[in-house]
């Protein structure tokens, strides 16, 4: 049975599970709103056991901070907003909002509960500074933990009238724009791709791809998909198609020219210099870079894949 999905200014059909009520105290006492509880208390466990003994110096320990602070501070807001039952003020699509944070706020405590253990944790000394950084990961992971359910719960049922971020879809371009970063920042580095031309490519792949659903999904918040001049499954469905074909180009030209001795590439990592001296903790060789880019292209166009054939069930509805 297809989802049908409006654009985004239309009263959104909500299910039992995720139901709260509004502009009254009693909004916590809801599934939904003692998730939401649960989500402020880990993330503000978090980032404070981290502060009080100031381990999140670095790169990685900055991200994590950032993580637990940002998904702190937005959880907060739409607390007060469904508290004070401000939705209808609020500046941006409520349909569209909270779903759309707790998807990015699931993957970005998911990639902070990975990353500041391994890359920090492990090599702080033993002591009170290094338990404080083990118990802020067991809270980021339980914060990830609940924004993947309050996703769950929240998102699009078949047969259902809800906004397009609640959708398959429109979670889809979340962990899309979410994957395209994490290939930026391993391609943070010039020398990776310049001077060659269809590395330099891929690189632009990367970069239309994630402005573009990065355009769609605002204007899903701004509830401005009318201002498109072509309809917006017809945009959608173009947007999938063109993600694929370059998505399709940059897996093979990435990988050929970087590990293809034929193209100057580094078929083993033991061939890169880079990777052949030991490290700071926080650092990754270009060899792993390379490596990393390829398989996060792969997973990304299967997700553009995915997304393309998703879009095509989707039923839009005016109202």
């Amino acid at each position: 049975m297809p989802v049908s999905v409006t654009r985004t200014t239309i009263t959104t059909t909500t299910t039992s599970s995720s139901s709260t009520i509004v502009g009254s105290p009693r909004a916590l006492t809801q599934p939904l709103g003692l998730l939401r509880l649960l989500q402020l208390i880990s993330t503000c466990v978090a980032f404070s056991m981290v502060a009080s003994v100031n381990a999140w110096t670095g790169p990685m320990g900055n991200w994590a901070m950032f993580t637990w602070c940002f998904c702190f501070a937005v959880t907060l807001v739409i607390l007060i907003v469904e508290l004070g039952g401000l939705q209808a003020r609020f500046p941006l699509s409520w349909r569209n909002f909270p779903i759309t944070f707790a998807c990015y706020a699931a993957l970005f405590c998911l990639s902070s509960s990975i990353i500041y253990p391994t890359t920090y944790v492990q090599f702080m000394a033993h002591g009170r500074s290094r338990d404080y950084a083990i118990v802020a990961t067991t809270f980021s992971c339980v914060a990830c933990l609940a924004y993947a359910t309050e996703v769950a719960w929240t998102r699009a049922r078949p047969g259902e009238i809800t906004g397009y971020m609640a959708t398959v879809p429109g979670l889809l371009k979340v962990f899309e724009t979410f994957v395209a970063c994490i290939i930026f920042a391993f391609i943070s580095e010039p020398f990776l791709y310049q001077h060659k031309p269809a590395l330099e490519w891929c690189v632009a792949v990367y970069a239309i791809c994630f402005i573009m659903v990065a355009v769609t999904i605002l204007l899903n918040l701004g509830d401005c998909t009318n201002m498109l001049p072509i309809p917006f499954p017809t945009f959608l469905s173009g947007l999938a198609l063109v993600s694929v074909l370059l998505y399709a180009t940059a897996i093979v030209l990435w990988p050929l020219y970087q590990f293809d001795q034929r193209y100057n590439g580094y078929p083993r990592r033991a061939s890169d210099a880079s990777c052949t001296y030991t490290h700071t903790p926080h650092s990754v060789c270009f060899w792993d870079r390379r490596l990393a880019v390829a398989i996060l292209t792969g997973i990304n166009l299967l997700a553009y894949v995915s997304d393309l054939v998703y879009s095509t069930r989707l039923v839009f509805v005016k109202v």
